[in-house]
């Protein structure tokens, strides 16, 4: 297809991912054999089914004494973004389209700094960013400095996908959309007034982003990440959420990894990939992976990451105050948190 042809991303038209078609014939052929006499199990065919993910709203997080309204409001979104991909999971979605779905509905909430809700720039505008990334092949899309998307990430999924390119910005970006169908919307739309008003009282939002990981149910990682930056931001500032090896990760061999925070750091120290890359070279866990980098390698209140491997094995890790996040897998684990301890919760519609 050509380059210049922008076509709808919808389930199964993963066009950049080609080695899965082979992984999944792999993988008929593999039951047709089994179908005809073979009945050995081994450690990867009985974990086929297995999938998990886990998604954050960002770093840095209401006081602990904030009213329970305020609370409930965030976990009741937490929650419903988790059944979101949850239930897509156990319909059989690829990883890339759980992520691209989940941040999406993210995009429209405006308790968080991505999309509806994202914060003010120095000119009281809009600027948003997005990345998402395939673990089967390491194919990546991005976009920075976008003002009329109203989904920045599925912007990012037709760059991967679309394109030879890994990362868009500003006009080109723009451009890029006019010839995508995706849904374009006045930049006003991504106005809120307590997002105004920090604004105005240029209260810094250094940490506001949204992002997520998912195991699916192939065995396979992905990671997006969605932000609308820093508050009162100038010059085009580009922070680490559409940076892929800093902001966003994900391989197969390693893990899947999505950050939260002052980008400067994250950028700096390549965190995402180094997660992953301490996961697949280094032999450490996945949680011990990512407490390196958060609590070893950046300063104390520089942000969090939520990360899972291939076995489906979730992680948190922030050094603020609190994070945004909720995770679920196939063992029946549900939980949401904000600050230091997460909860059972039902999911919600």
């Amino acid at each position: 297809m050509p380059e210049e042809t922008c076509r709808p991303v919808s389930r199964g038209s993963v066009a950049a991912r080609g080695g899965r078609d082979g992984l999944r014939f792999c993988f008929v052929v593999f039951l047709l054999l089994g179908s005809l006499g073979c009945s050995a199990t081994t450690e990867q065919e009985a974990g086929a089914a297995r999938w998990a993910i886990a998604l954050h709203g960002g770093a840095g997080a209401i006081p602990v004494d904030a009213p329970p309204e305020t609370r409930d409001a965030y976990r009741s979104s937490l929650a419903r973004a988790l059944t979101r991909g949850v239930s897509l999971l156990e319909e059989g979605w690829d990883g890339v389209e759980v992520v691209e779905a989940v941040i999406r509905q993210l995009e429209d909430d405006p308790l968080f700094n991505a999309g509806h809700g994202a914060v003010f720039n120095a000119e009281g505008r809009h600027e948003l960013d997005a990345s998402i990334m395939s673990g089967a092949d390491l194919s990546c899309g991005a976009v920075a400095g976008v003002t009329t998307v109203r989904h920045p990430i599925t912007l990012a999924r037709h760059v991967m996908e679309e394109t030879r390119h890994v990362l868009l910005s500003g006009a080109g970006a723009e451009a890029f959309a006019d010839r995508c169908p995706v849904e374009r919307v006045k930049n006003e739309f991504f106005s809120t007034e307590r997002r105004r008003e920090q604004w105005l009282r240029k209260r810094a939002s250094k940490k506001g982003t949204v992002g997520v990981v998912v195991l699916d149910r192939e065995g396979h990682l992905a990671a997006g990440t969605s932000t609308g930056g820093l508050t009162d931001k100038r010059w085009g500032r580009i922070g680490d959420s559409p940076v892929i090896g800093a902001g966003t990760y994900a391989d197969d061999a390693g893990c899947a990894v999505s950050c939260t925070g002052t980008g400067e750091e994250f950028i700096r120290h390549s965190v995402a990939a180094s997660v992953s890359s301490r996961v697949r070279f280094g032999g450490a866990s996945v949680q011990a992976a990512a407490d390196a980098l958060i609590h070893e390698i950046l300063s104390p209140d520089d942000g969090g990451l939520i990360a899972v491997d291939g076995r489906g094995r979730i992680a948190f890790s922030f050094s603020t105050p609190g994070m945004y996040r909720a995770a679920a897998n196939s063992e029946g684990r549900f939980e949401v948190g904000i600050h230091a301890e997460m909860g059972a919760v039902p999911r919600l519609p």
